[in-house]
């Protein structure tokens, strides 16, 4: 039980004393892409290796006596394509390995747990370059973490090891130094934005709901992060949730709320596991619950679990969800601030604007503002996907620009491909394409490019990429996951849905064009909640930046990605192909003929564009005509 600041305190020396004792930390991550890749089998051998080696003791709990070897479960440690992750610690230095396999533990172990060997082919490389410590890894170095501190650093189900990090750290100072109101205008000077897609001023939100006559007031946390490709703050949830709920806490404190509500996805269960951890663990130590360290501040922590639907990142719908209702979008006014979970005033931010408290609260809201622009302060997290060299979880400053982001950090694109485009914002964002490479990634100018920056998903395309499929994929995302409430969304993402599934057939018209346009406006103007507002936006980019694309698809029935099967043409190369007829013994509608031992043909006009001939020719002698 920890009733004070003393004890707290206490409580933090101890903490630090105790990780001074480790000799050795193996830090295996346990981030979801790297549990994907094998990392528990890795974590259980390396379990099983300290605890049957003589001299040495397995610990979970430093303690004083023999060796002491710690193996833990860290966070997301960035480098996801790199997966299982395992980073050895001995006092302030430590060496990043990737693509650990169980085969490599033994050796890990061996030469660098209990020797000072460095096994160079686990090493990060780039260029032919190999980097020991994983700050000195490019695509890591060239970040500013800090919501991302603690990721990949620590044990990311320790409560001590948060402490020992200097967690709690910002809600001593809150409690014990600040009033709520000198916590409402730091967050509010620091100029924090939510990072959840809006961009709306946090402290702005926090005034708001202060201010209220009503005095039972809750702070929401919306973890439901629907996007695809994108996994920010799920990766903070499984990887530093003390750091989220912290920054719950002190929101509570400062707008005067008991009760915090987490809304989790439920392809999540990992931070979900991981939350009810932490959540535990200070409900047991009394820094959740009542009389928070002798202060007078009462603050709980409940947990919901979402059904999957991407609406309910909507915040009306989400409100909803937790009180137990459909989770569909209202008309606003009255908004969240005053009328909220169960119709009482609401902060409602994500877990990567909570995560950001913290640090401003500690360190002050100049030195936030003297991160990333003016007007879009801080730093952003991002998930890097696609054709890309290094695929994975980065935190830049606002500002940054996407040449800096998609080469220096990300290597580039993969296999030397060329740069085609990005989707950045989701389903619900726009490309940019290579003449904006180096614009500025910030809420106000992505908006000029007719994209947002949404909760932070950047999805990388190189010139094998149709934009045409693309924007139809991310259109049968919205229109799939639209509640129906109104009828522009419900209808008019249908009829947008039909007209690009139509073209990708290749049975469009140029008239097609104007009438996905119209729609996308009339959608934009009157659809009620941000989901429908922003559902055209990937088709209406596409269209500006891709228009010769959507001509060629229409006019000349031709995707030169040759992606959509429709317009693929399959030709066989008489010069090579040897008459073995396999090809038209599995074409499904005999659409190839020929005399064994002499080459056959393939009629387009019967031909359904399957492939199947080109997967089972022997001699590579069918392909795809320009």
């Amino acid at each position: 039980m920890i009733k004070n600041r003393e004890e707290l305190l206490a409580a933090v020396a101890d903490a630090k004393e105790q990780i001074r004792k480790y000799d050795v930390r193996i830090l295996v991550c346990s981030g979801t892409g790297c549990i994907a890749s094998g990392s528990e089998k890795v974590y259980e051998e390396f379990v099983k290796i300290v605890g049957t080696t003589p001299g040495v003791t397995l610990t979970f709990e430093p303690h004083d006596g023999e060796k002491q070897l710690g193996v833990k479960k860290t966070g997301c440690q960035g480098v996801c394509e790199l997966g299982p992750l395992v980073r050895i610690q001995k006092g302030d230095q430590v060496v990043q390995y990737t693509k650990v396999q169980i085969a490599d533990c033994k050796e890990i172990f061996e030469k660098s747990v209990l020797g000072d060997e460095v096994i160079e082919t686990l090493l990060y490389r780039q260029n032919d370059i190999a980097y020991k410590a994983p700050d000195e890894i490019p695509f890591i170095a060239k970040q500013t973490r800090i919501v991302l501190e603690n990721c990949g650093k620590y044990d990311a189900e320790s409560f001590d090891e948060y402490l020992a990090g200097g967690g709690f750290s910002a809600l001593q100072k809150a409690l014990f130094e600040m009033t709520p109101d000198e916590v409402v205008d730091e967050v509010d000077k620091s100029g924090l934005r939510g990072r959840g897609g809006g961009g709306f001023p946090a402290g702005r939100k926090w005034k708001q709901v202060s201010r209220q006559k009503e005095t039972t007031r809750y702070v929401v946390c919306n973890g439901d992060e629907g996007d695809p490709g994108a996994f920010m703050d799920g990766s903070v949830m499984e990887g530093d949730p003390y750091k989220l709920i912290e920054g719950m806490m002190i929101a509570g404190y400062a707008c005067g709320a008991e009760n915090g509500y987490i809304y989790v996805r439920a392809e999540y269960p990992m931070s979900v596991a991981r939350l009810r951890l932490a959540i535990s663990e200070l409900e047991s130590r009394n820094m959740l619950g009542e009389n928070i360290l002798g202060t007078g501040f009462n603050f709980y922590m409940h947990i919901n679990r979402g059904a999957g639907a991407f609406v309910c990142g909507e915040g009306s719908a989400l409100t909803a969800s937790i009180e137990g209702n459909r989770g569909m979008p209202r008309v606003k006014p009255p908004r969240t601030v005053e009328k909220g979970l169960w119709e009482k005033p609401t902060v409602l931010n994500n877990v990567e604007t909570y995560a950001n408290v913290p640090k401003i609260v500690l360190q002050g809201s100049d030195w936030f503002r003297s991160i990333g622009t003016e007007s879009s302060t801080g730093c952003k997290t991002f998930s890097l996907t696609g054709s890309i060299q290094n695929t994975g979880l980065i935190e830049v400053p606002m500002g940054t620009t996407l040449r800096e982001i998609i080469f220096d950090i990300g290597g580039g694109l993969k296999d030397g491909g060329t740069f085609k485009a990005v989707q950045i914002g989701g389903p619900s964002g726009g490309c940019l394409t290579e003449s904006e490479l180096d614009v500025p990634l910030d809420f106000e100018t992505v908006k000029k490019y007719g994209a947002i920056i949404g909760s932070g998903g950047l999805v990388v395309m190189d010139d094998n990429t149709c934009m045409i499929e693309v924007a139809r994929f991310f259109m049968s995302f919205t229109q799939r996951e639209s509640c129906g409430k109104c009828v522009p969304c419900r209808e008019g993402t249908k009829r947008m849905l039909e007209i690009m599934e139509k073209i990708v057939a290749g049975k469009g018209e140029l008239e097609d064009i104007d009438r996905l346009q119209e729609l996308a406006t009339m959608i934009k103007s009157t659809a009620l909640c941000g989901l429908g507002k922003s559902a055209p936006l990937p088709v209406l980019s596409t269209i500006k930046m891709f228009r010769d694309e959507y001509v060629e698809h229409i006019v000349d029935h031709k995707c030169r990605a040759k992606v959509c099967e429709a317009m693929k043409k399959y030709v066989i190369n008489p010069e090579v192909c040897m008459g073995c007829s396999k090809c038209a013994k599995n074409c499904p509608v005999n659409a190839i003929s020929g005399v064994v031992k002499k080459p056959f043909t393939i009629d387009p006009n019967i031909c359904i564009h399957c492939g199947a001939c080109k997967e089972n020719c022997a001699f590579d002698a069918i392909y795809i005509e320009d």
